[in-house]
C-alpha cells in the first residue's frame, strides 16, 4: 500500500534540507518565518547560543488574520525590532515555503525596513 504524503511533510522535509545549510550566528543571525492559516509569525535566532532574539506575529501588529497585507507588517516590525536591538543583517530562511505571496511580502517588508539579507 502506498503511503500518501502531505503538503506538510513535503514542506518539512524542505525545511531540514535548507537548514543543512543555512545557520544563524551572533553577527548574522536566521530569519525564520512560519505561516498558519491564521498567523504569520517571524523569528530572528542565533544558531549558536541557540536563543531567540526577536520575534514578531500579525496579531501584534494588530491583525487577526493572515494575508499579504499581514505580512508586510510583520515584516517591518521584525525589522524594527532587529534594528534597535543591533542587527543589520540576516540569513533568510524561508521554512521550506515557495519564496511567493506571503513569504516573499514579508521578506521584501523587511529590506524595505532596512534589514539586509
Amino acid at each position: 500500500m502506498i503511503k500518501k504524503i502531505s503538503k506538510n511533510d513535503s514542506r518539512q522535509k524542505r525545511h531540514l534540507r535548507i537548514r543543512k545549510i543555512i545557520q544563524g550566528t551572533a553577527e548574522r543571525p536566521r530569519l525564520s518565518v512560519y505561516r498558519s492559516n491564521k498567523a504569520i509569525y517571524a523569528q530572528v535566532i542565533d544558531d549558536v547560543n541557540q536563543t531567540t532574539l526577536f520575534a514578531a506575529r500579525s496579531q501584534e501588529a494588530g491583525l487577526s488574520h493572515s494575508n499579504i497585507e499581514a505580512a508586510k507588517a510583520v515584516g517591518k516590525l521584525i525589522a524594527e525590532k532587529a534594528l534597535a536591538g543591533g542587527v543589520t543583517g540576516v540569513v533568510f530562511d524561508r521554512s521550506g515555503y515557495l519564496y511567493h505571496g506571503r513569504i516573499k511580502a514579508l521578506a521584501d517588508a523587511a529590506r524595505a525596513a532596512g534589514l539586509q539579507f
